[in-house]
């Protein structure tokens, strides 16, 4: 496979369209800790706990998301310089790099994803009991 510097530019409208996911994930995120802060020192709730383990956890993650996909579009702006410079070996090995952490910034959304849809049914479930 030829790596020109066009191959990496491909990723670039992917990456940020995943950074922009990640941010209004991190906005909600933000602003439901605040609201269930508030609303636990108003009056403590054991239900609550388990909601704030869960969002400790997936805050965690999201952070660990940003880190990744920050980083893998870095490594794909410094892979287009070293392309440009002519280390298309580098490059390569750049691009790669790149790829692998956006992979793993990927995965850790989809376990981020899954405790937050089993937060929403602890809370159906909660809703159900409450017949």
């Amino acid at each position: 496979m030829e790596l020109t510097l066009t191959t990496p530019a491909l990723l670039f409208p992917a990456i940020s369209l995943v950074l922009l996911a990640y941010t209004n994930r991190f906005l909600t995120l933000s602003a439901l800790v605040r609201s269930l802060h508030s609303d636990y020192k108003k009056e403590p709730d054991p239900f609550m706990l388990v909601e704030i383990r869960s969002l400790r956890h997936r805050v965690q993650l999201l952070r660990d998301m940003q880190f990744l996909g920050v980083s893998s579009f870095l490594l794909c702006t410094i892979c287009m310089f070293v392309l440009f410079a002519g280390q298309v070996w580098v490059g390569g090995l750049l691009f790669g790099l790149s790829l692998l952490l956006l992979i793993c910034s990927l995965a850790i959304s989809v376990r981020e994803i899954q405790i937050s849809t089993h937060a929403l049914d602890l809370h159906l479930r909660d809703l159900e009991n409450q017949r």
